[in-house]
């Protein structure tokens, strides 16, 4: 009997955002797990370059929507839409009514990670 995994982001590969520059399916057979998430890639060198720095990859606010995290509120994430900004991976809600990057970019970028750290930090202190 095989183990189901459940992928963090959808399955998308961490690793592929930062070295791709873009959202890229991984594999159940190439994974890897960080403070009890599990994460898939595209190849066993993803895996151990994840492995080799995961603080790195992890996408920032738990793989949560930053807008939704500087707005104060949960919205699900459409991991093909994200921005690396200072070297964290920001994943955002996507559908057809809202585009939390835009939203976000709209704003400024600055002025929203200090919101959405704020409150991301708040949240994990109680």
């Amino acid at each position: 009997m095989t183990k189901t995994i459940d992928a963090t982001i959808g399955g998308y590969s961490p690793v592929s955002y930062f070295e791709k520059g873009h959202a890229e399916r991984g594999h159940p057979e190439f994974h890897a797990e960080h403070e009890g998430k599990a994460y898939f890639f595209t190849s066993a060198v993803q895996v151990a370059t994840f492995q080799a720095d995961p603080v790195r990859f992890v996408p920032a606010f738990g793989g949560q929507c930053a807008y939704g995290h500087a707005v104060e509120k949960e919205f699900p994430v459409d991991p093909t839409n994200f921005k690396i900004e200072d070297g964290k991976l920001l994943l955002f809600l996507k559908n057809a009514e809202v585009d939390a990057k835009v939203l976000w970019e709209k704003e400024g970028d600055g002025t929203c990670m200090i919101k959405a750290n704020r409150h991301w930090n708040k949240g994990r202190l109680r």
